[in-house]
């Protein structure tokens, strides 16, 4: 284990504190300037008649004098008495008001590469380093030593808030009747002894990672580890397979864990899981060709109630799979931090792995170590029928879930960086493309961008279905043989030019998602009835994402999935490298429109046939390529 010098982790401490002290609040986005974009945002996605109908609302409501101006009042005065006047409300609206089960329809995951374990041993020498580069991390954190993140991309450069990564492992999300509590635990650098929590054969056992204030060693934790495996074998032990309810809707989870919460054996075995640092699952081989897109769902859903969806416990933000056939990832419970913290710290794990000496773990210390408490639980007939029905609706979730991993290998960001434009823009513009080929219309589409930048920034929204990008789908597709190259490819750069304007927008803080947001909130506090803004058919539609994309790029051999976030939407997560593009598509089956693999196919289409147009345009000297080149690099830094 490498060993941390207290000196050099103080500075770094210091550091992070002094440019955390420099970050500034979110700004406020002037009230008139959310309304003209919101109406820009929407004008082309609707009927005419609609947006007439909403434009006469939307003037109503922002009048000198009026509701918007005194809502746009209260959340000025918000800003000031608080840290980041969207953090609350966002958190709740995005996680903790939502009734739905967590995985897939919000849980993401992140897929390792395939091991190929030869034995148990191997397998358990591989999760005891995987665990040793947890506690790693997890030093870092306690001692407030992690490097502060810049910001990539647009506007690079600029220190980012690192407040997201305390809560890797020291949060929990408890389940509520109406809304979710997101509790954080407060971690010191010398905290009580410490655990994580096992899951094997759908069983959980407590592993303590510090015993009398000495951190175990990898042999001690694969000694630890054979012997969960070992207690988990034990027919006569079983017990019923309670992280299945954690899979349930949040409402029924919550009715399920008060019952559990009568009983003293539960209380304890709750309070385990619930304090834990986070969980490491032992799965069972899944018996299915592990391509990318089985090993995906195999971290998304767990395969079902019979295969390993029950060997988890999906309201901790971190755990870790380790299959028995190398099946490798993390599933993450996502209120506590967004993707990129997410892909950080594993990228970090991964890394120490890489890194530690390539040495045969033996066990250690085995009579010293007390052995793996298996948790108990006393399960009322009513716990029983729970776990039925929880049985039965994950296995809808698995059912209903059509999901492929599609890898683009004909260019990458590399081809992209070349044409003077933004690989991230691009593809969202590709994004837009595909869904037109498939539904002949663009969508509401969710792009997530960072606003770290401000204390406590989390995300707001990208717009990508700009009105520039449906002038260049429709050339590409309706004008296929009688717009001209040279105005094809001026409408390309013009779409991406206002992908990249808006993403500028969203990441400074004067996007329009977050401030809408805010204010209907803010009318629900100090109105008698919602303005008539946020019930028009326009905001409602405004809101519900039928494309909901993100970028997730890694350097490690990784990639992230998720799944759609309404019913006859599309989850596309993509991760840009720099000789091909790797998407992760999902649908449901029960949404005839949609097809994962048919929009995978129009994603293939539009990558060549825009990647054909650049070569082309780029090819013919007649072209004025200086003109639109300069005008190509105002805000292009990929």
């Amino acid at each position: 284990m490498p060993v941390l010098k207290k000196e050099s982790l103080e500075k770094t401490a210091d550091k992070s504190c002094e440019d955390a002290e420099i970050l500034p609040k979110l700004p406020i986005p002037p009230l008139q300037q959310t309304m003209d974009m919101y109406l820009k945002c929407m004008k082309h996605l609707v009927s005419e008649e609609q947006y007439k109908k909403t434009k006469q609302i939307v003037e109503r409501f922002a009048l000198p004098g009026g509701v918007g101006e005194m809502l746009q009042q209260k959340l000025l005065e918000k800003r000031d008495n608080t840290e980041n006047w969207i953090h609350q409300y966002w958190l709740d609206d995005m996680y903790l008001n939502n009734r739905l089960p967590l995985p897939v329809n919000s849980s993401p995951a992140v897929i390792f590469a395939r091991h190929n374990f030869k034995d148990t041993n191997d397998h358990l020498r591989f999760t005891a380093n995987l665990i040793s580069g947890v506690l790693d991390y997890k030093t870092l954190l306690d001692l407030h030593a992690l490097p502060m993140d810049y910001a990539r991309g647009q506007l690079s450069g600029q220190p980012m808030c690192m407040k997201q990564y305390y809560g890797l492992f020291s949060s929990y999300r408890l389940p509520g009747g109406n809304k979710d509590t997101l509790v954080a635990q407060e971690s010191s650098i010398m905290p009580e002894p410490e655990h994580i929590i096992v899951a094997c054969n759908n069983q959980f056992f407590v592993l303590d990672v510090v015993i009398n204030f000495r951190r175990l060693s990898e042999g001690d934790l694969f000694t630890q580890l054979l012997k969960i495996v070992r207690m988990a074998g034990n027919e006569d032990e079983r017990l019923p397979p309670i992280g299945l309810l954690t899979s349930d809707g949040r409402f029924e989870w919550a009715q399920a864990r008060e019952m559990l919460m009568k009983d003293s054996t539960n209380r304890d075995s709750l309070d385990m899981i619930e304090r834990c640092m986070c969980l490491v699952c032992l799965d069972a081989p899944t018996g299915m060709e592990l391509n990318d897109t089985n090993r995906a769902l195999q971290l998304l859903h767990g395969g079902g109630y019979d295969k390993n969806g029950a060997n988890r416990w999906y309201d901790k933000p971190m755990q870790f799979v380790v299959g028995r056939d190398g099946v490798c990832g993390t599933i993450c419970e996502h209120s506590p931090f967004d993707g990129i913290v997410l892909v950080q710290c594993t990228e970090h794990l991964l890394k120490y792995m890489k890194n530690s000496p390539k040495k045969l773990v033996r066990a250690d210390s085995v009579s010293e170590l007390p052995a793996p408490r298996r948790l108990r639980w006393k399960c009322s007939p009513e716990i029983q029928g729970h776990l039925a029905s929880s049985a039965e609706k994950l296995q809808r979730i698995v059912n209903n879930l059509d999901f492929t991993v599609y890898k683009f290998k004909n260019y990458g960001k590399e081809f992209i960086k070349k044409q003077r434009m933004s690989p991230d823009a691009y593809i969202q513009v590709s994004l837009q493309l595909a869904f037109y080929k498939c539904h002949r219309k663009l969508v509401p589409t969710y792009e997530s961008a960072s606003i770290r930048r401000f204390q406590m920034g989390r995300v707001d929204n990208i717009r990508s279905s700009t009105a520039e990008a449906l002038t260049f789908v429709k050339a590409m597709v309706d004008g296929k043989s009688t717009i001209p190259d040279t105005e094809k490819m001026q409408y390309l750069r013009e779409a991406i030019m206002a992908q990249t304007n808006y993403t500028i927008l969203a990441i400074t803080g004067m996007a329009i998602d977050n401030h809408l947001l805010a204010l209907r909130e803010l009318a629900r506090e100090h109105c008698k009835e919602l303005p008539e803004l946020f019930t028009d058919e326009m905001y409602l539609a405004s809101n519900r994402f039928i494309l909901s994309t993100s970028q997730v790029p890694t350097t490690m051999e990784m990639f992230c999935c998720y799944g759609p976030v309404v019913p006859n939407g599309y989850g596309s997560c993509y991760n840009p490298q720099p000789e091909h593009i790797l998407f992760c598509i999902s649908s449901f089956r029960e949404c005839k429109e949609t097809s994962s693999t048919m929009f995978a196919k129009a994603v293939e289409e539009s990558l060549i046939a825009m990647g054909d147009l650049c070569a082309k345009y780029n090819t013919k000297p007649e072209t004025p390529i200086k003109e639109k080149k300069t005008k190509s690099q105002n805000g292009h830094k990929s």
